[in-house]
This record gives C-alpha cells, structure tokens and sequence, in this order.
C-alpha cells in the first residue's frame, strides 16, 4: 500500500481511542447491569420478609416507571393519568383470576394487551393536543377511574374490591412466598427492561427522540407525528398494565381506592425526580416512590403530604437532572480525581 493510501485511510478513520470508546461504554454498563443483577438476586435471601415486599414494590413501580419514562422522558408527551393504565392491568389480572380462575401467569400477557388497547384509544388526544391541555385531558382519565370501578360492582367488586389467592411457590424452589413473588417481578422487570431498551434503539426510538425534540423538524424528515405520539401512548400503557398485574400477584387484592388521582401524580414525580430519558432513572424513581412517602409519614404524621413536597423541591434542586443525572455526574468526577491521583 502506498504512503499516500495510507494517509487516506488513516484519514478516513476516526481516532483509535474514539472508535473504541463506544464499545467500551457498553461493556461498562453491561457488567453495571450484572453486577446489579447478581445483588438482586442475592437480596431476598439476606433479608426479612417485610424488606423484601418492600424491594418486589420497587420493581413493580421501576415497570411502571418505565413506561412514563418512554412516554415523557423520549416521545416528550406530559400524562398525568398513568395511574389508570396501572389499575387497568391490576384489574384485569384480579377479574381473570377471581371470575375465571385463569393461572396467574395467562393473566400477565392478557393485561399488557388490555393496557396497551387502551392506551391506543386514550392516545388519541395526543394528536391533537400538548402541554398542559394534554394533562388535563389525561388528569380527567385518572378522576373518572375510581367511580368507574365502583359503578360494575358485580365484576370489579365494587368498593369492597376483590380478594386474590397469592401465586404459592412451587415445591421444586424451595422458596418463600415473599421470595417467589420477588423473583417474579424480578423476571418480569429485567425482560420489560430489555424490551425498553431494544424499543428505544430501533427506528421507533430515534422517532420518538425526533418528535420529543423538534415536531416540526421530525415531521419535515418524514416523522408521522399522530402515529408516534399515539404509540407512545400504547407503549407507556402496556409497561404500567404490566406493572399493574404484577402489582395483583404481590398484593392479592385490589380496589378502586388502591388507585387514586394521587398515585398518578406520585408516579410523575417519581421518574423526573429519577431522572427523565435515563433507563436508570426508573429505578431510583420507583426507589423514591417506595421510601420517601412513608418516611415523610415518619417525620410527621399530620402532614406528610407537605414533608414530601418539600423533599421533591429539595431532590430537584440539588439534582435538576434527576437522580440518575446527579449519579453520572458523581461517577465522572470520581473518574477525573482517581485519574489525576
């Protein structure tokens, strides 16, 4: 090869360090994600049961997060209603369970599908609509939910709601039924991440982005607004059904009290306080969702609602970007002084 040719090519090429960084970057977070996996798993054997009830909620509310992260964080749709597609997918797993007897394992696919219709049709306003008129037409799903459920009292149970036989673990495990119901979740969070993160790195993703960035630039490169927007809204429901179902399976009862207006809110905060289009942020938004609430109800049981306001006001003004924006953040500093020592 001559000198000159190899000036090209040299040219051509970005820098070898470039190149590889990349590569780097995903082997980094590939062993970040089995190193977590590897703790998950070895948590409910180290811990009581009431601890592990507690982490098997943090992945049910990390599924639901997910969701309205996909939702808010990349298509830049605001829902303020995410609470009815999670109730949607608790109640279609009780129903199928209680008036039907299904295993609870049929009931999980059955609600991600009804989550996911519904999403469909209560995405239609997202065509036409965004901002705040956008959240009030999603705030209004969540209002008329609870006297919705209340009103079929012979299939939903009415205000007295229904009472579920929690999935036994089979004799083969060995394991408890605390510990069954975690790795349950477990399960299902580690496949709805998976999922997440294919969805959000094929062409629907770069759409998403794309729309969340600029609607009019998307739209001028081809970007079907309507299409996206209302997918979205699919997408988002199906992960909240999901966490819903499973929410079913650890609870074993469900009612319309279970899901008020309040716990759409809740999980709105959860993931901008976890950290929007992060796929971390979830789960210390659902960390967040878990903990703070019943801590605020620790520090002071006349007003808890005012002590965890205040915390959300205190989290986003040390950390703008969420949680997960202040960790990287953390992790590059740490980086820069270990290097420079």
């Amino acid at each position: 090869m001559s000198e000159s040719t190899q000036v090209t090519s040299r040219a051509g090429a970005p820098p070898r360090g470039q190149a590889q960084a990349p590569g780097r970057r995903v082997r980094r977070q590939w062993i970040v994600a089995g190193v977590l996996l590897a703790a998950a798993i070895y948590a409910p054997f180290q811990l009581v049961p009431f601890h592990v009830f507690q982490l098997t909620m943090v992945l049910v509310y990390a599924v639901a997060l997910l969701g309205l992260n996909v939702l808010v964080g990349h298509a830049g749709q605001i829902s303020l209603g995410h609470g009815a597609f999670f109730a949607a997918g608790a109640y279609a797993a009780a129903i199928m369970m209680f008036h039907w007897e299904l295993p609870y394992l049929a009931t999980l696919p059955v609600a991600a599908a009804v989550a996911f219709l519904l999403g469909l049709v209560l995405g239609v306003p997202a065509m036409r609509l965004r901002g705040l008129y956008l959240a009030l037409v999603t705030l209004a799903i969540a209002i008329f939910l609870v006297p919705l459920l209340k009103r079929f009292e012979e299939v939903t149970g009415g205000s007295m709601g229904l009472s579920l036989a929690k999935p036994a673990p089979p004799a083969w495990s060995g394991l408890a039924e605390d510990q069954w119901l975690y790795f349950l979740a477990l399960a299902v969070a580690v496949a709805a991440f998976l999922l997440a993160a294919g969805l959000l790195r094929s062409r629907v993703g770069r759409a998403l982005h794309a729309v969340r960035d600029n609607e009019i630039a998307a739209e001028v490169m081809g970007v079907r607004l309507s299409y996206y927007k209302t997918l979205a809204f699919a997408w988002s429901a199906m992960f909240a059904g999901v966490a819903g179902c499973v929410y079913t399976w650890v609870i074993g009862f469900v009612s319309p009290d279970s899901f008020p207006v309040t716990l759409s809110i809740t999980l709105l905060a959860g993931i901008v306080v976890g950290g929007l289009g992060s796929l971390s942020g979830p789960v210390l938004g659902a960390l967040f969702v878990m903990f703070v609430p019943s801590l605020s109800q620790d520090i002071n049981e006349a007003a808890p609602g005012v002590i965890f306001g205040l915390l959300i006001i205190a989290v986003m003004y040390v950390a703008p970007t969420g949680l997960a924006g202040l960790a990287g953040r953390a992790a590059n500093s740490l980086k820069k002084t270990l290097r420079k020592g």
